[in-house]
Protein backbone atom coordinates (compact mmCIF):
# COMPACT_ATOMS: atom_id res chain seq x y z
CA UNK A 1 0.00 0.00 0.00
CA UNK A 2 1.47 3.34 -1.04
CA UNK A 3 1.34 5.89 1.67
CA UNK A 4 0.74 9.58 0.98
CA UNK A 5 3.08 11.16 3.52
CA UNK A 6 2.17 14.65 2.33
CA UNK A 7 -1.51 14.06 3.16
CA UNK A 8 -0.53 12.99 6.68
CA UNK A 9 1.70 16.03 7.11
CA UNK A 10 -1.12 18.26 5.82
CA UNK A 11 -3.55 16.70 8.32
CA UNK A 12 -1.35 17.50 11.34
CA UNK A 13 0.24 20.70 9.97
CA UNK A 14 -2.60 22.28 7.95
CA UNK A 15 -1.58 25.92 8.34
CA UNK A 16 1.13 27.58 6.27
CA UNK A 17 3.19 28.84 9.19
CA UNK A 18 6.77 28.84 10.45
CA UNK A 19 6.45 25.45 12.15
CA UNK A 20 5.13 23.73 9.02
CA UNK A 21 7.81 25.31 6.82
CA UNK A 22 10.55 24.31 9.28
CA UNK A 23 9.26 20.74 9.57
CA UNK A 24 8.98 20.31 5.80
CA UNK A 25 12.47 21.74 5.20
CA UNK A 26 14.06 19.57 7.90
CA UNK A 27 12.21 16.43 6.83
CA UNK A 28 13.21 16.92 3.19
CA UNK A 29 16.86 17.42 4.23
CA UNK A 30 16.79 14.17 6.19
CA UNK A 31 14.98 12.28 3.41
CA UNK A 32 17.41 13.54 0.75
CA UNK A 33 20.43 12.51 2.83
CA UNK A 34 18.88 9.09 3.51
CA UNK A 35 18.20 8.59 -0.21
CA UNK A 36 21.76 9.67 -1.05
CA UNK A 37 23.10 7.03 1.35
CA UNK A 38 21.18 4.23 -0.36
CA UNK A 39 22.13 5.59 -3.78
CA UNK A 40 25.82 5.38 -2.79
CA UNK A 41 25.38 1.98 -1.12
CA UNK A 42 23.29 -0.10 -3.48
CA UNK A 43 24.40 -3.19 -1.53
CA UNK A 44 22.16 -2.15 1.39
CA UNK A 45 18.86 -4.09 1.28
CA UNK A 46 16.63 -1.07 1.89
CA UNK A 47 12.99 -0.39 1.02
CA UNK A 48 13.63 2.97 -0.67
CA UNK A 49 10.00 4.11 -0.88
CA UNK A 50 9.46 3.33 2.79
CA UNK A 51 12.74 5.06 3.70
CA UNK A 52 11.63 8.31 2.06
CA UNK A 53 8.17 8.16 3.64
CA UNK A 54 9.58 7.45 7.10
CA UNK A 55 12.18 10.21 6.79
CA UNK A 56 9.49 12.70 5.81
CA UNK A 57 7.37 11.71 8.84
CA UNK A 58 10.02 11.10 11.52
CA UNK A 59 9.33 14.41 13.34
CA UNK A 60 5.54 14.51 12.97
CA UNK A 61 5.11 14.67 16.77
CA UNK A 62 6.95 17.95 17.37
CA UNK A 63 3.78 20.11 17.40
CA UNK A 64 2.72 18.53 20.70
CA UNK A 65 6.01 19.53 22.36
CA UNK A 66 7.11 22.67 24.13
CA UNK A 67 10.04 24.04 22.12
CA UNK A 68 9.25 27.71 21.41
CA UNK A 69 12.64 28.30 19.75
CA UNK A 70 11.45 26.13 16.85
CA UNK A 71 7.81 27.33 16.92
CA UNK A 72 6.47 24.35 18.92
CA UNK A 73 3.96 25.42 21.56
CA UNK A 74 2.65 22.12 22.88
CA UNK A 75 2.88 20.85 26.45
CA UNK A 76 5.13 17.78 26.25
CA UNK A 77 8.92 17.82 26.70
CA UNK A 78 10.72 17.83 23.34
CA UNK A 79 12.50 14.54 24.12
CA UNK A 80 9.07 12.87 23.74
CA UNK A 81 8.48 13.97 20.13
CA UNK A 82 9.59 10.60 18.77
CA UNK A 83 7.21 8.43 20.82
CA UNK A 84 4.43 10.99 20.23
CA UNK A 85 5.06 10.73 16.49
CA UNK A 86 5.08 6.94 16.83
CA UNK A 87 1.62 7.06 18.44
CA UNK A 88 0.30 9.35 15.69
CA UNK A 89 1.61 7.12 12.88
CA UNK A 90 0.44 3.91 14.57
CA UNK A 91 -3.05 5.45 14.91
CA UNK A 92 -2.91 6.34 11.20
CA UNK A 93 -2.25 2.65 10.45
CA UNK A 94 1.49 2.82 9.73
CA UNK A 95 3.33 0.79 12.40
CA UNK A 96 6.65 0.55 10.45
CA UNK A 97 6.75 4.32 10.05
CA UNK A 98 5.85 4.67 13.74
CA UNK A 99 8.94 2.67 14.70
CA UNK A 100 11.19 5.05 12.76
CA UNK A 101 9.61 8.10 14.44
CA UNK A 102 10.00 6.69 17.93
CA UNK A 103 13.56 5.40 17.36
CA UNK A 104 15.27 8.40 15.70
CA UNK A 105 15.97 10.57 18.77
CA UNK A 106 19.69 10.81 19.54
CA UNK A 107 21.06 7.46 18.40
CA UNK A 108 18.05 5.80 20.01
CA UNK A 109 16.55 6.27 23.46
CA UNK A 110 16.69 3.36 25.95
CA UNK A 111 14.15 0.80 24.78
CA UNK A 112 13.79 2.58 21.43
CA UNK A 113 17.09 1.83 19.69
CA UNK A 114 17.05 1.75 15.88
CA UNK A 115 17.09 -1.87 14.70
CA UNK A 116 16.31 -2.03 10.99
CA UNK A 117 18.53 -0.47 8.33
CA UNK A 118 15.82 2.07 7.52
CA UNK A 119 15.55 3.07 11.20
CA UNK A 120 19.33 3.44 11.41
CA UNK A 121 19.62 5.46 8.20
CA UNK A 122 16.89 7.95 9.17
CA UNK A 123 18.36 8.28 12.66
CA UNK A 124 21.83 8.82 11.19
CA UNK A 125 20.71 11.29 8.51
CA UNK A 126 18.69 13.29 11.03
CA UNK A 127 21.76 14.06 13.13
CA UNK A 128 23.26 16.32 10.45
CA UNK A 129 20.39 18.84 10.59
CA UNK A 130 19.17 20.89 13.53
CA UNK A 131 15.79 22.55 13.34
CA UNK A 132 17.38 25.36 15.42
CA UNK A 133 19.84 26.10 12.56
CA UNK A 134 18.00 24.83 9.47
CA UNK A 135 20.50 26.16 6.93
CA UNK A 136 23.55 24.54 8.53
CA UNK A 137 24.67 21.03 7.61
CA UNK A 138 26.86 19.52 10.31
CA UNK A 139 29.99 17.58 9.48
CA UNK A 140 30.51 14.08 10.89
CA UNK A 141 32.83 15.60 13.51
CA UNK A 142 30.36 18.34 14.50
CA UNK A 143 27.61 15.76 14.74
CA UNK A 144 29.70 13.45 16.92
CA UNK A 145 30.54 16.39 19.19
CA UNK A 146 26.85 17.35 19.43
CA UNK A 147 26.07 13.82 20.66
CA UNK A 148 28.74 13.82 23.39
CA UNK A 149 26.38 15.36 25.95
CA UNK A 150 24.27 12.18 25.76
CA UNK A 151 27.17 9.85 26.49
CA UNK A 152 30.02 8.07 24.73
CA UNK A 153 27.91 5.09 23.65
CA UNK A 154 25.80 7.23 21.31
CA UNK A 155 28.88 8.85 19.81
CA UNK A 156 30.43 5.45 19.14
CA UNK A 157 27.22 4.17 17.53
CA UNK A 158 27.05 7.28 15.33
CA UNK A 159 30.69 6.86 14.24
CA UNK A 160 30.04 3.21 13.33
CA UNK A 161 27.11 4.37 11.19
CA UNK A 162 29.36 6.99 9.58
CA UNK A 163 31.79 4.23 8.49
CA UNK A 164 28.91 2.17 7.13
CA UNK A 165 26.91 4.94 5.40
CA UNK A 166 29.44 7.55 4.18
Amino acid sequence: MKMDYQAILDKYYPDDNDLRRLLLKHSRQVADRALLIVHKHKELPVDIQFLEEAAMLHDIGIFRCNAPSICCYGTEPYIKHGPIGGDILRNEGFPRHARVAERHTGTGLPGFEPETLEEQIVCYADKFYSKSSPDHVRTVLETAQSLEKFGREGVEKFLLWAKKFE
